[in-house]
């Protein structure tokens, strides 16, 4: 009975029965879902994304790059909104992340991006790609449309023509006109999936507001500079074939399979559903049962309440359970403030958002600019696109995890990405008149004109003043 025993040994029976009622009950334990807020805390470690609190050395040279392709690769195909891409996702995974990484794995060729439908005028979703995984580029237009107008033709004939093209060339290709009616049937076909660019620097410049019109030459100029969105050389993307010019399906929804099981660990239905894969769960899920059989993935009732449709990396299963108690003390909160569009936030894709039942409340959205604050998996504010409104999920009524999302959002302003933030609304009432007001003001919030304001202040730790100092204010 003993461990290493070598003697003959003996044993009460009810002693024996208490035994293995015990051990059987340690072996369920094991087998039996976690709820899904253990998915929450363990997708952004498995996405290798710090918590707040967390003080990681920022990565310098070589080693900088190769975390960056590491993040790439796990990343390969997933559709990002262009304006949280280097703003959020890829800061929040590589310390000490600066735009020059990108560009020098673009450089080096071990990076290459690709649209994947609009968001507006100025953004739109990027897949970015590794060397190696260009079977992941997709293999037909998004939603099958594709721009057709005469000036589309052209600059798709042009590029078919002359291949990689600066942008003055594809000018004259389209016929002329104004650079913003030639910008925008670029970007068209841009977002379509059928264009691309050698360098990221385009990507950028959609951060700025483009102007309503050209802007006049200045009297005695001869010549003026390219608009900043059409930096770089641009190209058409060539959808993947095999090597005899056929689409290989069986292969290509193999390596999609792969790369969900890399990038999640634990792949459900739901995850599935929001990444925008051709045939959805029902096309991969012939690789993965295929993938169980031969012993490589695991399939089980992993997660509560998303159901029994879920395969997993055995590695990934036995994190997933290693974080299942995992909630610290109030003095010990693992928060994470991440973008709602980023892929280690769960919630609005493998979880459902939290509800209060307020059936006046707006959805809530992993709409690009928005942010969700994570206290130890449980999603507990949301901040609105724009940074004005603030909603507060059910696990706001706890007011440990209050105090820990509101001092979550300091982040914002620490990191740079955000001058300062301003709350007007919480919950869909003026910021004065809402319960909530104290434990923003115990955060470092000070009231204002406009509302609640969140800036650093020079000289203080961190940037902020002490928490005890702005509670006893």
């Amino acid at each position: 009975f003993r461990p290493d025993g070598a003697e003959r040994e003996w044993c009460d029976p009810e002693v024996l029965r208490l035994l293995r009622r015990r051990s059987l009950a340690r072996l369920r334990r094991e087998v039996e879902p976690v709820d899904p807020a253990a998915l929450a805390r363990f997708l952004p470690a498995w996405q290798g994304v710090a918590a707040a609190a967390d003080v990681v050395a920022p990565l310098r040279g070589s080693a900088a790059l190769e975390r960056l392709a590491e993040v790439v690769d796990q990343l390969a195909g997933l559709p990002i909104p262009a304006s949280v891409l280097e703003r959020d996702v890829l800061p929040a995974r590589v310390p000490g992340y600066q735009p020059r990484l990108l560009d020098e794995l673009g450089a080096l060729g071990e990076v290459a991006w690709v649209g994947r439908g609009s968001l507006g005028r100025d953004d739109g979703r990027v897949a970015l790609l590794r060397p190696g995984r260009e079977i992941l580029r997709p293999v037909a237009p998004l939603d099958g449309e594709r721009p057709s107008t005469p000036r589309h033709e052209a600059i798709r004939a042009h590029l078919a023509r002359r291949g990689a093209s600066f942008y003055r060339e594809i000018f004259v290709a389209a016929g002329g006109g104004t650079d913003r009616d030639v910008l925008d049937a670029l970007w068209d076909l841009v977002w379509a999936g059928e264009v691309t660019n050698d360098t990221f620097a385009a990507l950028r410049a959609l951060r700025w507001k483009r102007p309503a019109r050209d802007a006049r030459r200045r009297p005695g100029r001869l010549t003026s500079l390219g608009p900043p969105e059409a930096a770089g050389r641009w190209s058409l993307v060539e959808p993947w074939a095999a090597p005899d010019g056929r689409v290989a399906a069986t292969e290509r929804l193999h390596a999609i399979a792969l790369a969900l099981l890399d990038r999640h660990g634990i792949v459900t239905r739901e995850a599935v559903a929001t990444e925008g894969i051709e045939g959805g769960f029902s096309a991969v899920y012939p690789i993965f049962g295929a993938l169980e059989e031969s012993g490589r993935i695991r399939r089980g009732y992993f997660v509560e309440g998303l159901g029994a449709a879920q395969f997993a990396i055995a590695g990934a299963i036995e994190r997933l359970r290693s974080v299942r108690d995992l909630a610290g003390s109030a003095a010990g909160r693992r928060v994470h403030l991440l973008a709602a569009a980023d892929p280690a936030n769960p919630y609005g894709a493998a979880i459902a958002w939290p509800r209060r039942g307020d059936a006046d409340r707006r959805p809530f959205q992993r709409a690009a600019g928005a942010y969700v604050v994570v206290v130890d998996g449980e999603a507990v504010l949301y901040l609105d696109r724009g940074g004005s409104s603030l909603q507060t999920l059910p696990a706001f009524d706890d007011p440990e995890l209050a105090a820990a999302a509101c001092n979550g959002l300091r982040n914002l302003v620490r990191d740079g990405r955000v001058r300062e933030l301003v709350v007007t609304k919480i919950d869909g009432q003026p910021v004065g008149e809402s319960s909530h007001r104290a434990a923003l003001v115990a955060a470092g919030f000070a009231a204002g004109y406009r509302g609640l304001v969140l800036r650093p202040i020079p000289g203080a730790v961190d940037g902020f003043p002490p928490l005890a100092a702005v509670r006893g204010r």
